[in-house]
């Protein structure tokens, strides 16, 4: 027996699964169940399941579970089962498991969405074609959009979300967070050191004075870029899901347009390049075209947006250090660590030039 079938029975024994199935997703079919592996990672694992019809996909932590796994399973469970209810595009979830005896670990079945997804390659990602060029690459971005704008338009509430989160005060918690977690890598990384990084201090002090004073609460994706989202096959760009829902929460969902829009082109700094741009701006529209178009939809004040737009570029550079920090501790390559300790280091010095035009 091969690594992989040996691993593949493991995570999914075909007869207590089948037997689940049957009891539990019926839309499945009734026929003899194939499994295969479709992605694994330290987090989850990913398995596609056919009956002879049409496949649907399994997600499970591995049979090793790193600490959290198996309640973040549950948790993005639950979340596309309330979106079940709404517009948003999602793999509709079919069904949950949260007894780990069935199948050794808790689990929940979803669609599996007919669509292609862009991938991260060589530090650039890449679209299937033709939206790897213009006009169809263009309006990928408005595309998600689209998605962020029926996401934001959801009342959490009457899904059954509300208390997925902990709303009240989300934008002023946000610095608390992202410095404390700053703060935690030399500790969790062994052989990083902290560093100290130019503009850092001016943002944070910027962003503790101008918290805005009322708050939207909503449904936040967490993790908005084009390898999250799948979209139609064939022009024009559609979305078909907004897929990678582990780190959704409840507050301001704003911020998932700050967090989408923090590398593409500035109108108020028409000189900025982008060195470690994971795709070309020039070919996708400006952070002020794609903040209107949202609020447009979501019936939010653009000046939000400014806020908004700092505190996220500002929570990036605090998470992506981690990258940095993970290796010098020898976990990812050097290489990888050079290209997002040059990341990091740019958000926070872009944060501050942009505080400095909002004075």
């Amino acid at each position: 027996m091969s690594k992989i079938e040996h691993n593949l029975d493991e995570l999914a024994p075909i007869g207590p699964l089948t037997d689940w199935l049957d009891a539990y997703v019926p839309e499945l079919g009734k026929g003899p169940l194939k499994t295969a592996i479709l992605s694994g990672g330290t987090s989850n694992v990913v398995l596609t399941l056919n009956r002879g019809e049409h496949a649907m996909v399994l997600r499970r932590p591995p049979a090793v579970p790193p600490p959290g796994a198996e309640k973040g399973v549950l948790r993005e469970a639950r979340i596309l089962t309330a979106l079940n209810q709404t517009e948003v595009p999602h793999p509709h979830c079919f069904g949950v498991c949260d007894d780990p005896e069935v199948i050794g670990g808790r689990f929940y079945v979803m669609e599996k969405v007919n669509g292609w997804a862009p991938n991260l390659r060589d530090e650039k990602i890449h679209n299937e074609p033709p939206f790897d060029r213009m006009p169809y690459i263009y309006g990928i971005p408005f595309a998600i959009v689209d998605g962020l704008v029926k996401l934001a338009n959801v009342d959490h509430e009457a899904i059954g979300l509300g208390d997925y989160g902990k709303p009240g005060k989300f934008l002023e918690r946000q610095v608390d967070r992202w410095v404390g977690q700053l703060k935690s890598y030399p500790e969790k990384y062994a052989g990083y050191e902290a560093r100290s990084f130019e503009g850092f201090a001016e943002t944070e002090e910027w962003l503790r004075a101008q918290v805005p004073a009322t708050e939207t609460t909503g449904i936040i994706h967490g993790d908005v870029g084009t390898p999250n989202m799948m979209f139609h096959h064939g022009p024009p760009p559609r979305l078909a899901a907004m897929i990678d829902w582990e780190l959704s929460t409840i507050g301001d969902p704003m911020i998932d347009i700050g967090w989408f829009t923090g590398g593409m082109r500035d109108e108020d700094d028409p000189g900025k390049e982008f060195p470690t741009a994971l795709q070309d701006p020039n070919l996708f529209p400006t952070k002020q075209e794609l903040a209107r178009y949202y609020c447009a939809g979501t019936g939010r004040d653009f000046r939000d947006f400014e806020y908004i737009s700092v505190l996220a570029k500002f929570k990036s550079g605090c998470l992506l250090e981690y990258k940095v920090a993970a290796a010098e501790a020898g976990h990812l390559p050097k290489d990888v660590g050079r290209f997002f300790a040059r990341i990091a280091e740019n958000c926070f010095r872009e944060t501050a030039a942009q505080v400095r035009r909002l004075k």
